[in-house]
């Protein structure tokens, strides 16, 4: 957010906006989307909630295609899954800690690029839907706006209207993969 507004007092006006998981909360300010404020309230009471399923859960990053992927987690069908979709060989998984160490372990003995990311919960995976009432509760207050600014959602891998930003968009952004090379290819 700081960096756009530096760049705007430089003239420099973006002509469309996208964020990756929690930087969609500050593309959604830099395209007028969300105040500054409910911005904070998105990023702080996420970040509160994430708590209660930390230590559950982690993620790994897998330097393989996406068809690659979803093939090599049928074996933990329902414990791992996709969390985000970064580039055409780049795709992070997530899911519960035990299953992450047996991929971890499949992946070192079959040559396959795999870096566990050092967090101990599971964003974009079913592990979220157990804040989802508090997320409702508490992220109720935020009030969207339409934006001046295009902003493409990674949530939904399409432009869509800021206005619609509400509490129930933050969760589902948590929840949902993150289709960010859908932004990127698109």
């Amino acid at each position: 957010v700081s960096l756009a507004a530096l760049w705007r007092a430089c003239g420099v006006e973006p002509s469309v906006v996208v964020g990756h998981s929690q930087g969609e909360i500050a593309a959604a300010v830099v395209a007028g989307g969300l105040s500054l404020e409910d911005g904070a309230r998105v990023v702080a009471l996420r970040s509160k909630a994430i708590r209660a399923i930390a230590g559950r859960g982690g993620m790994v990053s897998l330097a393989q295609p996406l068809a690659d992927v979803e093939e090599l987690l049928t074996a933990w069908a329902g414990r791992i899954d996709v969390a985000a979709v970064n580039g055409p060989g780049s795709v992070v998984v997530a899911g519960d800690a035990d299953a992450l160490d047996e991929l971890m372990a499949h992946c070192e003995g079959h040559d396959v690029r795999a870096r566990r990311i050092p967090v101990d919960y599971a964003s974009h995976t079913r592990h979220v839907e157990a804040i989802e009432a508090e997320l409702a509760e508490v992220l109720a207050p935020v009030v969207p706006r339409l934006g001046v600014v295009p902003f493409f959602s990674t949530t939904e891998a399409e432009l869509i209207d800021t206005a619609g930003l509400d509490g129930g968009y933050w969760y589902r952004n948590l929840r949902q993969r993150v289709r960010f090379a859908d932004a990127v290819q698109g």
